[in-house]
């Protein structure tokens, strides 16, 4: 059956609990300590407050702690939880994109159920300032001074509705709470990481939620993959490219699969990977190496890879040399191999994913410019300043597919061709004999995704329809069956800084239409407000992970765009 019914937590689900309200219920429970007779500053109450939540958890009776720490009664205690749990409320707003999420869930036809468990004045009234009622079919608060048991409101809602587990999705932040009971009846569940249980594993695979997101907008897409038979263990999605935008769609594609190839061009010859290519023979390890630290398992984990892998020594003979590019160098020359390297590293890493070279063999990419002249390998072909580039083709005429690489193509359910690098990351691939025919032969929907800014050297003025032609010429009429392109256009003072390196917004122009190939546009581009990830050689615009991840298998789920839905 369907799903067609969605029972949503509230608070750290659809807006910010931990950070606009705890931190002030801490303070007003440490204040209350202190005129209890605790024996220290309300500040060093609030700070013990945090220490303790933070070393034991969220679940942990951090008021019976400070309490036995101080030779503190009951009494005590009780003062401090009545003033954590104090009505007053502060103003409060969802988190981006909620009400939309909300509004396209309702058009769709989804039942939509919010529970939350606590003091019910105080639920309540976070429910009247964030304004989300209306948008409810039942608003249910469950009193934690006299409710029922959380697994009592599930059995109830399903009994109400004449629904199956198999009919209902459960949404929360808590694995140990509404994901654990969620699981044990059989539900869809949808943990959203955020706050102070974002971390949180419980003792027994029931707490293990089917999915983990970090946006609310992406739980349509989730929804309609699921009702498509296709969840995390069954939709196969292959991306093909390099650079930065390979590790950008598996990151952002981690969310709705288990089952990600990164196919991933073996032409660089720039930076540290042209100096071990060079010195070694070994094929270029840098792009490689950055699809495994994104199917890396965790964002903790992939953090720490990051850092370590992507670490460049500074000064002396490895001056520029990437940590990461000589642990990769040594497994090939342990292996024997770089394919076995890859696998080797993959097994280390415990990676969700396969990391594929699109061809084994060591070849160039190489170009033809407008001016009749030839150039010879990736470091040259993307040199800035240069006559533009007319037609690329391999140094070798030899350089052909793995059987692997083949195989994952056509077990493929969804292809993904960019973001990334036009020719010397995207369309080298497609250079590759046995590449190009497989994708053609492929049952897959094929999605190309265009970068969304020109590149020096590459594109230079070029459109999205020039970015989409470029790829139909080498990959065929008629085989793309979306092309996805970014319609936000950062603030003028963004764009004046990439216009000062010669880069422009690959616009959307009219041009497109006539392609034959459909279009979704859609806002793509990453948090400026953020810690970036320079995964490339320049630094451009890049896209979200999460926006891109959710745009492209939304294509696939056959769910409408959010935009729709208004802000």
């Amino acid at each position: 059956m369907p799903i067609n019914s969605i029972i949503l937590d509230l608070d750290d689900t659809l807006y910010d609990c931990t950070g606009s309200l705890v931190e002030l219920a801490r303070r007003k429970a440490a204040q209350a300590m202190v005129e209890a007779g605790v024996p220290c500053s309300a500040e060093d109450a609030y700070r013990l407050q945090v220490e303790l939540s933070e070393k034991y958890g969220p679940y942990y009776l951090v008021f019976d702690a400070i309490a036995k720490r101080y030779g503190m009664g009951a009494s005590m205690v009780e003062k401090a939880l009545h003033a954590y749990n104090s009505d007053e409320v502060p103003p409060i707003h969802p988190f981006p994109l909620v009400v939309p999420t909300l509004r396209q869930l309702r058009a769709e036809d989804y039942r939509l159920i919010l529970l939350t468990t606590g003091i019910h004045r105080r639920q309540q009234r976070k429910i009247e300032l964030l304004g989300l009622r209306d948008y409810f079919d039942e608003v249910i608060i469950n009193d934690q001074e006299r409710g029922v048991p959380l697994a009592d409101c599930f059995r109830g809602i399903l009994n109400r509705y004449h629904l199956t587990p198999r009919q209902v999705a459960c949404v929360g932040d808590r694995v140990r709470d509404e994901i654990r009971v969620g699981n044990d009846l059989g539900m869809t569940t949808v943990q959203m990481i955020h706050g102070r249980f974002a971390h949180e594993t419980g003792p027994n695979g029931l707490e293990r939620p089917q999915y983990k997101i970090k946006r609310i907008y992406q739980l349509p897409t989730i929804l309609g993959l699921a009702n498509l038979g296709k969840g995390p263990d069954k939709l196969r999605v292959l991306a093909v490219g390099g650079g930065t935008g390979l590790p950008m769609v598996l990151e952002g594609a981690k969310t709705y699969s288990r089952n990600l190839t990164a196919v991933v061009t073996v032409t660089d010859s720039g930076r540290s990977s042209g100096k071990l290519r060079e010195e070694y023979g070994v094929l270029p390890p840098g792009d490689a190496r950055n699809c495994l630290v994104a199917l890396s398992e965790s964002e903790d984990r992939e953090r720490d890879l990051y850092d370590l892998f992507q670490y460049r020594f500074k000064g002396g003979s490895l001056d520029g040399m990437s940590l990461g590019n000589l642990l990769m160098t040594a497994l090939a020359d342990m292996t024997g191999s770089f394919e076995r390297a890859i696998a080797k590293a993959s097994k280390i890493l415990a990676i969700r994913g396969k990391v594929l070279p699109s061809t084994l063999e060591d070849t160039h990419i190489c170009a033809e410019l407008e001016d009749g002249s030839i150039i010879e390998e990736e470091l040259n072909v993307r040199r800035p300043g240069k006559s533009p580039i007319k037609r690329v083709f391999l140094q070798s005429d030899t350089a052909e597919a793995s059987p692997d690489v083949i195989e994952e193509i056509e077990r493929a359910d969804l292809i993904v061709l960019g973001p990334g690098s036009l020719y010397t990351s995207v369309i080298s691939n497609l250079l590759v004999r046995g590449i190009p025919e497989a994708i053609r032969r492929s049952k897959a929907k094929k999605v190309y995704v265009c970068n969304i800014v020109t590149q020096p050297g590459q594109t230079d003025g070029y459109t999205a329809a020039d970015h989409v032609k470029a790829i139909t010429r080498y990959l065929g009429d008629g085989i793309l069956d979306c092309a996805i392109v970014n319609r936000h256009v950062p603030k003028e003072e963004v764009m004046k800084r990439y216009r000062s390196e010669s880069a422009e917004i690959a616009s959307v122009t009219s041009a497109l239409d006539a392609l034959g190939v459909p279009v979704r546009e859609a806002d793509l581009v990453e948090d400026l407000d953020q810690g970036r990830v320079l995964w490339e050689k320049q630094d451009l615009l890049r896209h979200d992970p999460d926006k891109l991840g959710d745009a492209i298998c939304r294509f696939y789920a056959g769910v409408s765009p959010l935009e729709t839905y208004g802000q």
